[in-house]
């Protein structure tokens, strides 16, 4: 003959099983922070192209990454806007490509 649980012993076994449940939640959340800082750490400072070192080199006042392997010149977000706005002439058409409209 099986016995049912009592009415505590079903509440206890919940309660248990949710604080189980939010353990697991909460290291698999650390996990996945610890996960993205080391991704980070990995690829700063890197070409997306060739995985190679960028260096950064000054134009005016905004710092532009460029890669010591394949040469590619890469900017960081609002940086396209801040040099269209030095050169007027027919780059403004150029970066006319690339805003969102």
């Amino acid at each position: 003959m099986i016995k049912k649980p009592s009415q505590e012993e079903e509440y206890i076994a919940r309660q248990e099983f949710e604080k189980l449940q939010k353990i697991k939640t909460e290291k698999q959340l650390k996990i996945a922070e610890e996960e993205k800082i080391r991704l980070q750490n990995l690829h700063y400072l890197r070409c997306p192209k060739c995985g190679m070192e960028l260096v950064e080199i000054g134009y005016q006042s905004v710092m532009i990454d460029k890669c010591t392997g394949c040469e590619g010149i890469w900017l960081d977000a609002g940086e396209l806007e801040v040099i269209s706005k030095f050169e007027k002439s027919g780059l403004d058409k150029l970066f006319g490509v690339f805003k969102k409209g």
